[in-house]
C-alpha cells in the first residue's frame, strides 16, 4: 500500500474532526466488487473512506476520470470516479445523494469506534434463505416470472433466474419493491428502497402465489 494512501491521523477516531480535507478519512476494511465503464465486475478492498471518498486495492485499474459503481459491504451501492492511482489499486471522489453521505458518515463512526467501545457487529446485512425461496417477479411492463431467491439480506437479495431486466429498473418481488443493481451468473442482484425489517421480508419476498 503505496504513500499516495490518506489515512486518519493517530487518536483522530470522530468524524466530526476535520483536517484540510472536506471529510475526515477513517481506515477500515470492506469488502466488495466494482464496475468500471466496460461493466466488468471485480473484487476489491476499501482501505480507507469519508462519505467523499475512498482508497480500494484492487486487481486491475481504471485510468483517472473514469467512473466507477461499487457494491460494499455495510453499505450497497457507492459510485464515484477516478481521482487517482495508487499502489495496488486507485482513489475514488464519491458522487452520491446526501442521503448516501450521512449513511456513510454513520457506518464510518461505527466502524471507527466499534473496536474501541466493544460494540457489537453489525448484523443489519446479514444473509440468509427464507424459508420459501420461490417468489415471482413483475417486470416494469407489467409480466411475471417466478424465480428462486439465492439469498437475502435486510437491504437487498440475489435471484436466480433466466430473465434478465435491464439494470435500474424497479421490480417487483413477491410484495417488496426493489431495483435491479447488477447482473450475477445466473441471474441478477437487487436493491430493496429501505432497509427492511427481517420478519416483514420474510413474509412479503417469498410468492405464495396470491397477489
Amino acid at each position: 500500500m503505496g504513500a499516495g494512501l490518506a489515512t486518519a491521523p493517530e487518536g483522530s477516531r470522530s468524524l466530526q474532526v476535520t483536517d484540510r480535507r472536506r471529510h475526515q478519512r477513517v481506515q477500515v476494511n470492506i469488502l466488495g466488487r466494482f464496475m468500471l465503464e466496460d461493466r466488468r465486475e471485480y473484487p476489491c478492498q476499501v482501505i480507507d473512506m469519508s462519505p467523499g471518498g475512498m482508497a480500494m486495492i484492487t486487481p486491475v485499474t481504471g485510468r483517472v476520470g473514469e467512473r466507477v459503481i461499487a457494491y460494499l459491504d455495510h453499505l450497497s451501492r457507492v459510485e464515484g470516479q477516478i481521482s487517482r492511482l495508487v499502489d495496488g489499486g486507485f482513489a475514488v471522489e464519491l458522487r452520491n445523494t446526501a442521503r448516501k453521505r450521512d449513511k456513510i458518515a454513520n457506518v464510518l463512526t461505527w466502524l471507527a469506534n466499534r473496536d474501541e467501545l466493544n460494540l457489537p457487529e453489525d448484523r443489519r446485512h446479514d444473509r440468509f434463505v427464507p424459508k420459501n425461496p420461490m417468489t415471482r417477479m413483475i417486470l416494469p411492463d407489467g409480466s411475471e416470472h417466478m424465480c428462486r431467491i439465492i439469498d437475502v439480506s435486510l437491504s437487498g437479495a440475489a435471484i436466480a433466474t433466466e430473465i434478465m431486466p435491464h439494470m435500474g429498473d424497479a421490480i417487483t418481488l413477491g410484495k417488496m419493491h426493489a431495483r435491479v443493481v447488477r447482473p450475477i451468473e445466473g441471474g441478477i442482484a437487487v436493491e430493496f428502497a429501505a432497509v427492511q425489517n427481517r420478519d416483514i421480508l420474510e413474509q412479503h419476498i417469498s410468492s405464495s402465489g396470491d397477489s
